[in-house]
């Protein structure tokens, strides 16, 4: 099955663990005001790959990826199952570690064709990143057209399935720096015996020039970038919340 995707990086650093190599697919339901990838959002944009093709350009440097493989991301992965189990199935053929970053937002238990598929390829993913776009409803419908109950069901999922899951969380200045969903996003995660990461990402501007060439209106064009220095007493919070929320299932369990 044919991937539609959008690019290629060769050296991901920051896309799992260790030296990545990359695919950006295209197409995703979410319209993010911060998305720095708007580019990716059109289901009809990108070129058609085969997954051997893929493949083969991540084996022309696979010196590099010892401690890391590959991972899909971009748009939205879980949009294209069927190329993510072909793909996959022949890294895991060759031993290679298979990572998707995700939103989350596709899951739908209620289709039993959608959902054969996603299991099997759960069996093939050896880590998910998970994007929690806000852990409030209706603030994750504000930031990004769809409420988050797929999102918070799909980590769910993830545990029951015993599948490693990093959570992300992009920090943007009044939109989803507060303290109070922060508490809430960890208390949340904490209940989570896959939850292997936690990375805090601060909210930058670099995307703002793709959308003034898409003609895209940038909504968070007056928003300044999210202080760096702010990152780790908010992850902090996060951190808390999750310990408290691991101590109160552990007192309700005796």
């Amino acid at each position: 099955m044919q991937g539609r995707i959008h690019s290629l990086e060769s050296f991901g650093t920051v896309d799992g663990p260790g030296t990545r190599f990359v695919v950006f697919v295209q197409g995703c339901p979410l319209r993010c005001v911060y998305c720095h990838n708007p580019d990716t959002w059109s289901v009809e944009g990108g070129t058609l790959m085969d997954p051997e093709e893929i493949f083969e350009q991540y084996e022309r440097n696979k010196a590099f990826y010892k401690t890391g493989g590959i991972t899909v991301t971009g748009g939205e992965p879980l949009m294209q199952l069927d190329f993510l189990i072909d793909l996959f199935t022949i890294a895991k053929r060759k031993e290679v570690h298979t990572c998707i970053d995700t939103s989350g937002i596709t899951f739908n238990p209620q289709q039993p064709v959608w959902l054969k598929k996603l299991d099997h390829l759960m069996e093939l993913t050896d880590l998910v990143m998970l994007d929690i776009k806000h852990i409030d409803p209706e603030k994750h419908l504000e930031l990004t057209g769809k409420s988050n109950e797929r999102v918070l069901a799909f980590a769910e999922y993830l545990n029951e399935k015993k599948v490693d899951m990093w959570i992300r969380h992009v920090v943007v200045p009044g939109l989803t720096d507060d303290d109070k969903y922060l508490y809430e996003l960890g208390y949340f995660i904490g209940q989570f015996s896959n939850l292997k990461a936690l990375d805090l990402l601060p909210y930058h501007t670099m995307g703002a020039a793709k959308y003034q060439k898409l003609g895209i209106e940038y909504r968070l064009a007056d928003l300044p970038a999210m202080d760096k220095e702010k990152i780790p007493e908010k992850k902090q919070i996060v951190i808390d919340a999750i310990k408290k929320r691991r101590q109160d299932d552990m007192e309700t369990d005796k």
